[in-house]
């Protein structure tokens, strides 16, 4: 079965919008990566803080491959020379779940 991969981003609200275009910027990096099943960005509505980042993996290996690869490569981008940019998000934790029932729904 799949695993996923949440990783929960405190962001204060004045970093919301540079968070969100830079997530847009980066489009189709994560989505030809093998193994990769899906990707949300998930915005909070109220009460918290907190940006929810959702992708899903066919295995903890492809999920291990990409962070430690194409992740990897893409947060370190531009080199020793280049200005480095201010994190959006003041936190990080990462959660990690094995998909163990799924549905979706019936095609009629």
């Amino acid at each position: 079965m799949s695993v996923v991969k949440i990783n929960v981003l405190t962001v204060p609200e004045e970093q919301r919008e540079v968070l969100e275009k830079r997530f847009a910027s980066r489009a189709g990096s994560v989505e030809n990566s093998d193994g990769f099943e899906w990707f949300e960005l998930l915005r909070p509505v109220e009460g918290t803080d907190q940006y929810l980042v959702y992708t899903r993996w066919r295995s903890e290996e492809d999920f291990q491959a990409w962070m430690e690869g194409p992740m990897k490569a893409a947060h370190q981008r531009g080199g020793e020379d280049a200005p480095q940019q201010k994190p959006a998000a003041s936190g990080s934790t990462l959660w990690s779940f094995e998909v163990v029932q799924q549905a979706a729904p019936k095609q009629g």
